[in-house]
């Protein structure tokens, strides 16, 4: 039975309540995954689509409800990790159009994306820039008054050779690093755009190498001003970072699940489980880390959803410690089936390499601490 305590807490409100209802009924109608990852993908948000779970992931209005959005993911994650996938990257690789984008991008590129009718992509990562994002090399040239030429390659870019349309960010030389790049919102089928390789990973997800060669879009597909792409990407990652979170969190729940349930039913030296004392200190430190995740996740969007301005090391702790729980907590759920927690197919097994990715992607944990340490050393200076 999932826990929904969390949802009297005053960081929510009624229609927080009403939404994660609304949620969990949805993912308790998910089929099985199929052996078929695009395919499922994309059935997945066709069903999101049509079910109007998207309305959060893409409002019409332009708020992004973060509390929402993670409950979301909280929920999807504990039932299925490409359901929670598939939600995530609805709202990724829209919110940048939803911050940024003038009506005209809004109109052509987010109803179908909210129906469910077209899947949505973030391509920031390089082969040679991940973490560090001032490292890009695609270039965006301008040709012309009204339009830019984008060459380069992004990799690891999910819903890579199955989404609509990419946020793609491209260097266009305003200034040295950082604040020399662009956002550009790029049609899928734009000339000269290719898929260069799909990337299989641990758990299957629909991941890709893009290759860009002289693919020409309109200067009025550019999100913010020339050399505000990095205030752009941080603007979008500030929003869903927390949501990783989430889903890290979800899984950790569900890891816990498995746990009690297990150490309650399978009998060991004539009794349950349960009655090892190293058992009960594994359950006690997941659910205590579970709980603490759960703070600091809500509490990152609740300060996002006031208005603060920027939740950068509130977010980063939140990712952080709940991705950090959550491979604690598959780590142990699978020590606690034994054999069974290493059998593929099984639970355990699958939330295991599940949360593997979450402590790598949206910023690996290591950034995640030097954002949090940067922001500690800013407070003391504003201290002194």
């Amino acid at each position: 039975m999932p826990d929904r305590d969390f949802l009297s807490w005053p960081f929510f409100e009624p229609r927080h309540r009403d939404w994660a209802a609304e949620v969990e009924a949805f993912a308790a109608t998910l089929p099985a995954h199929g052996d078929d990852t695009d395919a499922t993908t994309i059935a997945l948000t066709r069903a999101m689509g049509a079910a109007g779970l998207f309305r959060v992931a893409v409002p019409a209005d332009g708020r992004l409800d973060v509390r929402a959005l993670c409950i979301a993911r909280d929920i999807l994650a504990q039932h299925a990790g490409l359901a929670d996938f598939a939600f995530a990257m609805a709202g990724l690789g829209t919110g940048s159009i939803t911050l940024f984008g003038d009506d005209v991008l809004k109109d052509r590129f987010l109803p179908d994306v909210r129906a469910g009718r077209s899947l949505a992509a973030f391509a920031l990562s390089e082969p040679e820039a991940g973490s560090d994002v001032a490292a890009l090399a695609t270039t965006a040239t301008a040709d012309g008054n009204d339009h830019y030429r984008i060459n380069g390659t992004k990799t690891w870019i999910s819903n890579g050779g199955i989404a609509g349309h990419y946020i793609v960010f491209a260097r266009t030389g305003e200034a040295p690093g950082a604040r020399g790049l662009s956002a550009f919102v790029v049609p899928a089928d734009a000339p000269g755009l290719t898929i260069a390789a799909r990337i299989e990973v641990t758990a299957p997800h629909p991941l890709a190498t893009l290759s860009f060669a002289d693919v020409r879009v309109p200067a009025t597909h550019r999100l913010g001003k020339p050399g505000e792409g990095f205030k752009v990407a941080m603007a979008t990652l500030d929003v869903f970072r927390a949501t990783v979170g989430a889903a890290a969190l979800g899984f950790a729940r569900r890891a816990l699940d498995l746990t009690v349930e297990r150490a309650a039913t399978r009998q060991l030296f004539g009794g349950p489980l349960f009655d090892q004392q190293m058992t009960q200190a594994a359950i006690a430190d997941s659910a205590t880390e579970v709980e603490a995740s759960a703070l600091l996740v809500y509490r990152a969007a609740w300060l996002k959803d006031q208005g603060t301005p920027r939740v950068s090391r509130e977010a980063s702790m939140a990712k952080l410690h709940a991705t950090e729980t959550a491979q604690r907590a598959a780590d142990r759920a699978v020590q606690i089936f034994g054999g069974l927690g290493v059998t593929k197919g099984h639970k355990a097994e699958e939330l295991y390499r599940e949360v593997r990715s979450l402590r790598v992607y949206e910023g690996a944990s290591e950034i995640q601490r030097v954002v949090i340490a940067r922001a500690e050393r800013d407070r003391w200076d504003v201290q002194r």
